[in-house]
């Protein structure tokens, strides 16, 4: 049970790393408008953290190479992975790198624009443009080190995967969220996989959305395979009341092209996907 502030009391705290703005974490509703932590809270901050974990090993190899990182939130939405890594890392320990923010929805980028301005987080950018666009853009610097992606909606997942394979990123980060075009893709096609006995994992609605989900995964990882990146996949825990818990890593290290491609293309074929090579090209 969350404990109540005290009224004239100051809120505790203790739970925050020191350095971090308490500004931010209201803005992001982590902290309560008193800048007490509850119960709800504490949750969100422990699964802040808990992704952070993963990434900072990421951003540290990254500033090895190149003393400026260049990260790019793409289908950011209101920033907050881009804000929270801001905080957490760039703010003290990369204070000449960049974040970029890349969302569609213009209010978005507004707003998270005139937060940054007040919290004097100088080296956040926030682009309005498509994926096409920001490949080609010429605000985007030409090297960007890492790419991430969290809860990016339906193929919004699957742009920032074509970004990051068009900019030769280092590293990709992607928290996968709902996407609808492979499961529409295999109930288009049901009555002639049901001919088959592999059909019927995909037979009923629910299972077709649960296993479209699951090997729209399969596909992504493949796909970065195929380009060369070494892929893990893990669970971010702490995030139980979200089905969308799927973290995969890639890092880009010239691993063997063929063997992943050639498999891409026999999972696409057999199950009726071949419609969907390019989006996993």
């Amino acid at each position: 049970m969350a404990t109540k502030q005290q009224p004239g009391k100051p809120a505790k705290t203790h739970d925050i790393r020191p350095g971090q703005s308490v500004e931010l974490l209201k803005a992001l509703h982590i902290l309560t408008r008193d800048g007490a932590l509850n119960q709800d809270s504490r949750r969100k901050l422990k699964q802040v953290y808990h992704l952070f974990n993963f990434i900072e090993p990421l951003l540290i190899e990254a500033q090895q190479a190149n003393p400026e990182i260049h990260l790019v939130d793409h289908g950011a939405g209101k920033s907050y992975l881009g804000f929270i890594l801001y905080d957490l890392f760039f703010k003290e320990r990369a204070p000449d790198s960049t974040v970029w923010g890349i969302e569609t929805r213009d209010e978005l980028v507004t707003r998270s624009r005139e937060l940054a301005a007040r919290l004097g987080f100088g080296g956040m950018r926030f682009l309005n443009l498509s994926v096409a666009d920001s490949i080609v853009s010429p605000e985007l610097p030409e090297r960007i080190d890492i790419v991430t992606a969290l809860h990016a909606c339906n193929t919004a997942t699957d742009d920032a995967i074509r970004f990051a394979l068009a900019k030769r990123a280092q590293f990709i980060v992607l928290v996968p969220c709902c996407q609808a075009e492979v499961a529409a893709t295999l109930r288009k096609h049901k009555a002639t996989s049901l001919a088959s006995a592999l059909g019927e994992v995909w037979r009923h609605p629910i299972h077709t959305r649960e296993f479209g989900s699951h090997l729209t995964n399969v596909l992504r990882c493949l796909q970065l395979q195929a380009h060369g990146y070494d892929v893990t996949v893990t669970e971010l825990t702490g995030w139980e009341h979200s089905m969308k818990n799927e973290l995969i890593i890639a890092v880009q290290k010239g691993l063997p092209t063929r063997k992943p491609a050639e498999r891409l293309t026999e999972l696409l074929t057999t199950f009726g996907l071949e419609e969907l090579r390019e989006r996993f090209s």
